[in-house]
């Protein structure tokens, strides 16, 4: 059993895993906030019960989120010591803000408005959530100014092999950063937005408070579009900076195996060929990549062939002779495309959401509400494909051209080792995730009426069991 194999799939199953939870907390939150402020600016009570319900759904989602993520960041120093020592100094102090300020700030505020409804004014109450939703964004800052420095490293010099911070600002002025956190943040409130559309239809269907959640849905097909198109425009931005810092994996995004072309062809689809170095199947769209990739008809791209050459001469010394500077192409192409694909989808599903919305049809439109419930995974799979593509398209590199991933591997962990503990990993994640869709199934069968206090019989929960409202 290869350790670094291991520790690669484990280390991508515990992060896929946590981001499921992430964008969801920070969209979800978002609009509860959203939700609580017209509450207090209208007095209308009805927002009020949007904020109690679609703010609990948040705490069972932030409360298996923080578990994950402490899962996750044990494996800096179970599986990847060597990369802990070397780039530690830079990684390490975003984490360590992150943890110490934006976290801390979640938590305390959560729990003041947690037991605050009753106690605190309203304008002081609303003041908590906005705090908390302040608190995500800023948690999401300081986890993507660690992950930029991995895909754009900046802000460090080496110092006897190891890398040690000497411009912390250089850190948060990374280009990648301010490309990349709008991407998240854009995709955070598509995915909350088409969670809660998605909850809302299935309620519609089963005639189950109409008016509320016929107005949760408005609002739900609003935020979840204009995520959409924010995710469609922050994703445009990064791409044409990663043709600049990352082209490898711009490249093998787009199967592009040939010497430079000028101006590019965009790919809809191709059967990749890694064996022989080329597609032996494509169709393209002529001029697009380079429209793309430069807002103009006209632009170079270098295939994976002429980088690999260029690759090798610069990094060899480094990463060592004979290494190969071609991610896995297949994956990161396809993974592309899904992300891509599903974003597409949900810019179609809010647009025609907001159409019937206006011909007064929405609730009464049962293909459309059939439609929008499963379409609660398309911004999950959306992000997870996204990721993919970002982490995948990186190899060789664990930080791109400082360390390799085989350099950053723990070196006195086996392979069993990794493998007993991926197992554990895999058994809690199983019975957080069983867990959580529990929670959820269950209030949204308690409905909004439960946190109210009133209109709240006996039901019957997820697995048959009665239960009190």
């Amino acid at each position: 059993m290869d350790p670094l194999w291991l520790a690669r799939i484990q280390f991508a199953a515990t992060t896929i895993f946590h981001f499921l939870f992430v964008p969801l907390s920070i969209g979800l939150v978002f609009m509860v906030a959203l939700m609580e402020t017209r509450y207090v600016m209208k007095n209308n009570e009805i927002y009020k019960k949007m904020a109690k319900f679609w703010g609990h759904l948040f705490l069972i989602n932030f409360a298996v989120g923080v578990v994950t993520g402490i899962i996750q960041e044990f494996q800096f120093g179970m599986n990847w010591s060597d990369y802990s020592r070397m780039v530690g100094d830079v990684f390490g102090a975003p984490l360590a803000i992150e943890a110490l300020l934006a976290f801390f700030m979640e938590s305390t505020f959560i729990g003041i408005w947690i037991f605050g409804w009753e106690r605190l004014s309203k304008k002081v109450h609303l003041a908590c959530i906005w705090l908390v939703t302040i608190g995500t964004t800023l948690s999401a800052l300081w986890i993507l100014t660690a992950n930029s420095f991995m895909q754009h490293p900046v802000g460090y010099q080496m110092n006897n092999g190891r890398a040690e911070m000497n411009d912390f600002g250089a850190l948060l002025t990374n280009g990648q950063l301010w490309v990349e956190y709008p991407h998240v943040l854009t995709g955070a409130i598509a995915t909350a937005g088409f969670f809660v559309a998605g909850v809302c239809a299935h309620c519609l269907l089963r005639k189950q408070h109409i008016e509320f959640y016929k107005k949760s849905l408005k609002i739900a097909l609003v935020i979840g579009l204009i995520g959409s198109v924010g995710v469609a425009l922050t994703g445009h931005a990064q791409a044409q900076y990663l043709v600049k810092t990352q082209p490898m994996k711009m490249a093998a995004a787009e199967g592009i195996w040939a010497d430079t072309q000028d101006p590019a062809p965009w790919s809809v689809f191709a059967i990749i060929d890694t064996d022989k170095k080329q597609n032996s199947f494509e169709i393209n769209i002529p001029y697009a990549l380079s429209f793309l990739s430069y807002s103009k008809f006209e632009g170079s791209l270098k295939g994976m062939n002429t980088l690999q050459n260029e690759y090798k001469a610069k990094y060899d010394s480094l990463a060592g002779d004979g290494t190969n500077y071609i991610p896995p192409v297949k994956t990161t192409y396809w993974s592309f495309r899904l992300m891509v694909g599903f974003g597409v989808l949900m810019i179609l599903l809010g647009i025609s959401g907001l159409i019937l919305w206006r011909k007064d049809r929405l609730e009464k439109s049962g293909k459309f509400l059939k439609f929008t419930l499963p379409a609660i995974a398309f911004p999950f799979l959306a992000n997870t494909s996204g990721w993919m593509m970002t982490e995948v398209g990186r190899q060789p590199w664990s930080v791109f051209g400082v360390m390799s991933t085989t350099s950053a591997v723990s070196p006195n962990v086996s392979g069993g080792e990794i493998l007993i503990s991926f197992i554990l990993y895999l058994l809690v994640f199983t019975i957080l995730l069983g867990v959580m869709v529990y929670l959820i199934v269950r209030e949204v069968k308690r409905g909004p009426e439960a946190l109210q206090g009133v209109d709240a019989p006996t039901i019957t929960d997820p697995f048959n069991k009665k239960v009190g409202a």
